[in-house]
């Protein structure tokens, strides 16, 4: 039973679940919208959410961690000059999940998660 778990571990080692969470957020940042299965989507929600945060406070540390997090320069420099900008008066919530279709090949619930 998962009764209080931190996380979901979406069937994948420590370091898959990380570089899979790091290039989902760069998908996500660079087109503003992508579609993949809902779990993704869930977790994907909370690790983005906590990068447009620290994003936000628009500093030169905040930039280097966001880059820690993401490894990638275009993809930092869009969220800290684009995203996080629009995001000032907004008390977090930067993300929206929309359930879309089964997909066909193994019936996995697939969702679009979308930059508010």
């Amino acid at each position: 039973m998962r009764h209080r778990h931190g996380y979901r571990k979406l069937s994948r080692t420590s370091s898959h679940r990380k570089a899979l969470l790091k290039n989902l957020a760069i998908a996500l940042i660079m087109s503003e919208r992508i579609e993949t299965t809902v779990a993704k989507a869930k977790t994907l929600r909370s690790y983005i959410e906590k990068l447009v945060t620290k994003a936000k406070k628009g500093d030169f540390n905040a930039h280097r961690e966001v880059f820690s997090y993401l490894q990638d320069k275009e993809a930092t420099k869009k969220l800290m000059n684009e995203i996080a900008p629009k995001y000032q008066e907004r008390n977090g919530g930067y993300t929206r999940i929309v359930r879309t279709r089964t997909r066909r090949g193994d019936a996995a619930p697939m969702a679009f998660i979308e930059l508010v």
